[in-house]
C-alpha cells in the first residue's frame, strides 16, 4: 500500500513539489517582468502560496534564482542528444535557453551572493559542463571538434552565442546570427 502513488501519504509530498515548482515559475515571471527586487510577497501571491511556504522552500531570493537556473539545466539535460551534431545541439540549447539567459543577464547585477550562494552558482556551471560533456566527447569522436576542446569551452561558446540574440529579432535574424556565430566558433574548434 505504501508504494501506491495514489495513497494519502504520497499526496502531501506531491503537493509540496507542486508548490515549489509554482514558486520557481512565479519567481522567473516576476523577476523578468518587475526586476530582481520584486517583493517576495508578490512572488508568493503569484504562485498562490503564502510567504511561509516560500520561506520553507527558499531561504532568500538568491536561492529562488538558483532554483530557476537549476531547472533550466535540468531542461537542457533532458533535451540534449549527445549523438546529434554538436553545432545543432548548441543552436537548439541557445534558442531554447534564451529566456533564461536573458533573465540571468537582467538580474546578475543585482545578485547579492554570500559564499554559499557563490559556491552553488559555480556548482551549477560545473553541472552544465557535465551535461554537455557526453556531447563533446561524441563530437570529438566524429571529428567535429578538436580533442582539446573541453566542456567548459563549449559552455562558453553557448554563452557567447546566446549573447547575440536580442528579444526584438525575427526568427530569420536569430537563425542568421546563430549560424554565423557557430560557423566562426566551429572553425576555431575543429581539429587542425
Amino acid at each position: 500500500m505504501a508504494d501506491d502513488p495514489n495513497s494519502p501519504r504520497r499526496a502531501p509530498r506531491r503537493d509540496a513539489q507542486a508548490r515549489r515548482e509554482a514558486l520557481i515559475v512565479a519567481a522567473a515571471s516576476c523577476f523578468a517582468a518587475r526586476g530582481y527586487g520584486v517583493p517576495l510577497e508578490v512572488i508568493a501571491d503569484e504562485a498562490g502560496v503564502g510567504r511561509g511556504t516560500l520561506y520553507r522552500n527558499f531561504r532568500d531570493r538568491e536561492a529562488l534564482a538558483l532554483a530557476i537556473f537549476s531547472r533550466e539545466v535540468d531542461r537542457m539535460e533532458a533535451a540534449l542528444d549527445p549523438a546529434a551534431p554538436l553545432a545543432g545541439s548548441i543552436a537548439t540549447m541557445v534558442r531554447s535557453g534564451a529566456p533564461a539567459a536573458s533573465l540571468f543577464t537582467r538580474i546578475a547585477a543585482e545578485l547579492k551572493l554570500d559564499d554559499a550562494n557563490i559556491a552553488a552558482f559555480r556548482a551549477l556551471g560545473v553541472r552544465l559542463e557535465g551535461v554537455v560533456a557526453p556531447a563533446v566527447k561524441q563530437a570529438q569522436a566524429r571529428g567535429e571538434i578538436a580533442a582539446t576542446v573541453t566542456p567548459h569551452a563549449v559552455v562558453l561558446a553557448m554563452r557567447m552565442a546566446g549573447g547575440l540574440l536580442l528579444p526584438f529579432m525575427t526568427e530569420a535574424e536569430v537563425s542568421e546570427q546563430l549560424n554565423a556565430a557557430l560557423a566562426l566558433l566551429f572553425e576555431g574548434l575543429q581539429p587542425r
